[in-house]
């Protein structure tokens, strides 16, 4: 039996698809909810930090800058607590997306949705929480499938 490390995206490419478009119905929800794609790829590369995911953050650098985040702000993304730079929607949206990737039993969700209910709406935590789910998804999928970065 061989101990080969598979690509799963490729070995189960129904599944990929699958995933692929829950990703999209989740940005859909995001936008429909009022938030902005600069908002969107900023959860997905602190997510895909956090995870050390070096082919999602390939992806969605790109994507941020094109979505108009400044460079300097996504250096300063690991610090959006202390940064100063962040506006309350997108420091909401983070401290969420945070919650629900570094799954620690002393987080007390409620007290993460109240707080970030000052700042967002019901609908928008709620998206902030697919587009997490979503990119923790595919970063595990990267990282057991041991995908590389991908060349600028």
């Amino acid at each position: 039996m061989s101990a080969e490390r598979p690509y799963i995206d490729k070995r189960h490419p129904e599944v990929y698809r699958a995933a692929v478009k829950a990703a999209e119905a989740a940005r859909t929800a995001a936008r429909e909810a009022g938030l902005g794609d600069d908002t969107i790829e900023m959860i997905n590369i602190r997510v895909s930090q956090i995870n050390a995911c070096p082919t999602c953050l390939s992806v969605h650098f790109p994507r941020a800058l094109k979505a108009g985040v400044k460079q300097s702000t996504l250096d300063l993304l690991p610090a959006w607590r202390e940064a100063g730079v962040f506006t309350d929607e997108q420091k909401a949206a983070l401290l969420i997306a945070e919650s629900l990737t570094v799954i620690d039993p002393t987080i007390d969700r409620e007290s993460v949705n109240a707080r970030a209910a000052a700042h967002l709406t019901t609908d928008q935590i709620s998206a902030v929480e697919w587009v997490a789910t979503m990119i923790n998804a595919f970063n595990r999928v990267s990282i057991a499938s041991g995908h590389p970065a991908l060349k600028a």
